[in-house]
């Protein structure tokens, strides 16, 4: 940072904030994570300097024999992790790997079967304010008002009766294990071809604590932060027939050259979850979502499904009469991270909502385990049932800061 000091001190000035911020807070939003001091330092190598338009072997500048090396390694890796045929490295995003499934294999129009956004499901997946909706014909299945569950057998009907061209299974806000046998079989059943998006769960999967779709899916779709605990950005697998389709969609489809800066980072991220210590780590990230769901149901939270599989939970916050925007105000005067979220059938608008979505992945890196997950339920308990006492969120802000203080960002293991 010597250089940057000198040569930007404003900029410099506000990653100390936020450096400040990340090692005081107590994070527990569901997306995000922290990455490893390795998969820093790659991301922030001379790398960003070389163009490497094209694919390893098949390059549209020179100089590319490291380039080449660096993403065959990403890509060798991956393939090893899901156990899969066709991997590509080369996405910016989750959003921009699901656009180049859907201009690979759809035409404009087409129509896709995705999960409802205000039931947990992602803008890419056919959302009318996104590029998936404007693009193409959307259509939504939703999860049963009761339950708060996937309707598969929503899902089937539905598809038998429109017969989509994709039905896309995945979702940001859904807590529970999800049935892609189910939606394979119903993918069949109306010749639809089968997206699984795995952005949130992909780390789970990897370890065997959530079922995985390759093999099931004709493409599977990620990012590599969030459980995979990787630097921003996405991926694809698929079966190895539907390769060179999906090359050509990323490049020279929807994106120019690679980030190979960011792909070496995804190499060292994927070699990292390659360890036992990574399943060891995703284990602890279910059992704190699993502890901190029950605790809050104790003290009187509704949760949306009752409860937890994975890595974050939902809270419907009409029996405590407040909003998830308030409540994510209040939370964060405290020091403790949320996001507002929708719950199934809301009410309320995007902007305010009913909920809120709480995930485990960042304070399980920092190393929080279950009694702790215990000590967060009763200061949000707290913070929410006593809206009105300045005090009490100053003096539970202390106690954040201690304890996070306790469990410093360790970044040269990037794990617990």
């Amino acid at each position: 940072m010597n250089s940057l000091i000198k040569c930007d001190p404003e900029i410099f000035e506000l990653i100390q904030r936020e450096k400040e911020r990340e090692e005081k807070s107590l994070v527990l939003i569901a997306s995000e994570n922290y990455v490893s001091e390795a998969v820093l330092e790659a991301q922030g190598s001379l790398l960003t300097n070389k163009y490497a338009e094209g694919y390893p072997g098949a390059r549209y500048y020179g100089g590319c024999e490291i380039m080449d090396l660096v993403e065959e390694l990403a890509r060798k890796r991956l393939l090893k992790l899901f156990h899969a045929d066709y991997a590509n490295v080369q996405p910016h995003s989750g959003s921009q790997a699901n656009m180049a499934i859907y201009f690979a294999f759809l035409n404009p129009g087409d129509l896709i079967l995705g999960m409802n956004l205000s039931h947990g499901g992602h803008l890419s997946h056919g959302s009318p304010v996104n590029f998936s909706g404007k693009f193409f014909t959307s259509l939504s299945y939703g999860v049963n008002a009761d339950t708060g569950l996937i309707d598969y057998d929503q899902v089937r009907e539905l598809a038998k009766r429109h017969r989509p061209r994709i039905i896309v299974t995945g979702a940001s806000a859904y807590p529970r294990i999800i049935d892609f046998d189910a939606f394979k079989s119903i993918a069949e059943e109306c010749g639809a071809y089968l997206l699984a998006d795995i952005a949130h769960i992909a780390g789970l999967v990897v370890a065997g604590l959530h079922p995985s779709p390759v093999g099931k899916a004709d493409f599977v779709s990620s990012t590599t932060h969030k459980t995979m605990r990787g630097p921003r950005g996405g991926f694809i697998l698929a079966k190895k027939e539907y390769g060179e389709k999906l090359d050509k969609a990323i490049f020279p489809g929807i994106q120019g050259g690679p980030l190979m800066h960011v792909i070496a980072a995804k190499a060292v991220a994927f070699k990292e979850a390659l360890t036992q210590d990574f399943v060891e780590y995703q284990k602890q990230v279910v059992k704190n979502a699993k502890v901190l769901a029950e605790e809050l149901q104790e003290k009187g939270f509704r949760l949306v499904t009752g409860g937890t599989d994975n890595h974050l939970l939902l809270v419907d916050l009409t029996p405590q009469a407040i909003t998830g925007k308030e409540a994510e105000d209040l939370l964060s005067k405290a020091g403790i991270v949320v996001n507002k979220n929708a719950i199934p059938y809301d009410k309320r608008s995007p902007k305010v909502t009913s909920g809120i979505r709480i995930g485990t992945p960042a304070a399980t890196t920092r190393g929080l385990k279950e009694e702790e997950m215990r000590q967060i339920a009763s200061w949000i308990y707290q913070i929410l049932t006593n809206r009105t006492q300045e005090d009490l969120l100053s003096k539970i802000k202390s106690q954040v800061e201690e304890l996070m203080g306790r469990y410093p960002l360790n970044l040269e293991k990037g794990s617990s």
